[in-house]
Parts: structure tokens; C-alpha cells; sequence
């Protein structure tokens, strides 16, 4: 049966009109009533500052690292400069960051300044210990050096000690130039008239004789011996009328000599040996000691 057909409709072509068209490839509506356009995805941005501060920090770190008495303020930038790097250089391979070369750099920069503090602590540390033991081994020297003098000035000391104590007979020259000499002392038989000598003892007589060997005169300040017996105690001057002693005063020529005879008292028990001590100048020059038996 036929199928009826309206006067405005007409025949299917097989295509459909513009407006149904574009009504299928429309935008859908918006909001507002109007087309909705969607925005396109937007890329995430680089995350580049992890390799640029290890840059930056592997930098300071070398810098510092070349100043010796800087180093122990490089070790810190530096290793930052290598956890910063490495940071960096993972952020650039899963492609977070565009500065891998930065970060590579900044790493190796980072290495290097660490080697640098490192070496520089060690030298440090070598420089320091070897002048500590240079300056011990100066101190012991120099103290090895104040004993060696300290030493030598006492074996100096008693050599002129040692020097001063003399037998009987034989000279000692004093600084100014005076040679003294004190002789075996001889029996001396005081007067009547003799202070000093005790009934029983046994009185002898000191010879002392000083020569001038210098240019010059010299004063003999001390004019007098002391005379110790055995026993250490100090003997009796003996004086007497007799005129037989002499005590030398006043000054020596160059060239000239002064004699002086003392006449001393001594126990007993302690006359078999005597020591005499004598001095031209004793305030200047210590006294000199002879020494020996009186028989």
C-alpha cells in the first residue's frame, strides 16, 4: 500500500540537512548556554634548582677548598653540592629537569671540593704535627743545650776551685795580675812580750809573697792570711816585738814584689798540718787555699 506523502515533505535523499549536521559536530553547551571549548592539558614546569644550587655550592666549596686555612668551610657547600647534584641529575633523567648539565656539573664540582678539604685537612694536619715536633725538638735542644752549659760551668766552677787549693810553694795568679805565692810555713819562736800565743803551742811562721805581672800598679787591699790548724779552727794571729813580721800594704809596681811574714799560734793537738787562705783584693777576688804539713 502506498504510503501517504505531505505536499511540504519530500523524498529521502540519503543525506541528512546542514542544520542536522551541526547539530551532531556542535560543541556542547556551556555554562552559559553558550559552546563549551575544552583547554588544552598544560605541561609541568622544569624543576632546574636542585642543579643550579649545586652549581653554585660546588663552586664555593672549590673556592674555599683552595685557601688552606679555608678548608674546614669548603667540606659543607661541597657536600651539599653532591646531594644537591645528585638530586638534580635523577630530576633530569625522569625528565623533572632541563639542567642535567648543571647538575652533572655541580655534582663533579662537588666531588672535587670535598677531595680538596680533605687533602687540605690532611696537609693541615701533617704542617701542624710537624711544627709541633719541630718546635719539641727545638725546646729539647735548647734544654739539652742549658744543661750541657749548666754542666760545664760546674766542671768550670770546680776546675777553678780546684785551681785555688794548692800546695805549699806553688803560685796562684789573681785576676788583677798579682802572683801569690805562700811558702812552707817554719817553726817561730815568740818573745817574752808575744800576744796571741798560748803557753804549749806551737807557733809558725807564714811567708806571702806577691808579684806584679801586669802594667800596672795594683793596690793589695787584704793584707792579712787566716790560718785554719788541723782541725778547721781558725789559729791566733801571734804579734811581738821581735819585728820579724811584716804585713804588706799599699800598692805593688809592675814588675815589683811585696813580702809579708805571719806568725800564727796553733794547738797541739792540731799543729802537724795547716791551711792558708790569702787574697790581694778579697772584696774582688775569692781567696786562694794552700794547704800541707808544718814539719
Amino acid at each position: 500500500m502506498p504510503i501517504p506523502v505531505s505536499p511540504d515533505d519530500s523524498a529521502p535523499t540519503g543525506r541528512q540537512s546542514p542544520s542536522q549536521d551541526q547539530g551532531m559536530w556542535a560543541p556542547p553547551a556551556g555554562p552559559g548556554g553558550g559552546p563549551y571549548w575544552p583547554h588544552p592539558t598544560q605541561a609541568p614546569q622544569p624543576r632546574n634548582g636542585m642543579g643550579t644550587a649545586a652549581l653554585v655550592l660546588g663552586l664555593i666549596g672549590v673556592v674555599l677548598g683552595l685557601f688552606i686555612i679555608l678548608f674546614w668551610l669548603s667540606w659543607l657547600p661541597a657536600l651539599l653540592a653532591v646531594v644537591f647534584g645528585a638530586i638534580g641529575l635523577r630530576h633530569a633523567r625522569k625528565d623533572l629537569a632541563t639542567n642535567n648539565a648543571l647538575a652533572v656539573s655541580g655534582l663533579a664540582l662537588g666531588i672535587v671540593g670535598l677531595l680538596i678539604a680533605a687533602c687540605s685537612a690532611v696537609f693541615t694536619v701533617v704542617t701542624v704535627k710537624q711544627v709541633v715536633d719541630d718546635s719539641r725538638a727545638k725546646v729539647k735542644k735548647e734544654a739539652e743545650e742549658v744543661r750541657k752549659e749548666a754542666r760545664e760551668a760546674r766542671e768550670s766552677a770546680a776546675a777553678v776551685e780546684k785551681g785555688r787549693h794548692l800546695s805549699f810553694g806553688e803560685p796562684y795568679t789573681f785576676g788583677d795580675g798579682l802572683k801569690v805565692t805562700v811558702s812552707k810555713p817554719t817553726p817561730f819562736a815568740p818573745d817574752s812580750f808575744a800576744h796571741g800565743h798560748a803557753k804549749g803551742n806551737k807557733a809558725v811562721q807564714v811567708t806571702v809573697t806577691v808579684v806584679n805581672q801586669g802594667t800596672r800598679r795594683v793596690a793589695v787591699e787584704t793584707g792579712l792570711p787566716e790560718v785554719n790548724d788541723a782541725d778547721g779552727a781558725s789559729a791566733e794571729l801571734v804579734i811581738d816585738g821581735s819585728g820579724r813580721q811584716k804585713v804588706i800594704t799599699g800598692y805593688v809596681l809592675p814588675g815589683r814584689k811585696a813580702v809579708g811574714r805571719y806568725a800564727f799560734s796553733l794547738p797541739p793537738g792540731a799543729a802537724d798540718r795547716i791551711e792558708v787562705e790569702f787574697s790581694p783584693d778579697a772584696a774582688q777576688w775569692d781567696d786562694a787555699y794552700w794547704s800541707g804539713p808544718t814539719r
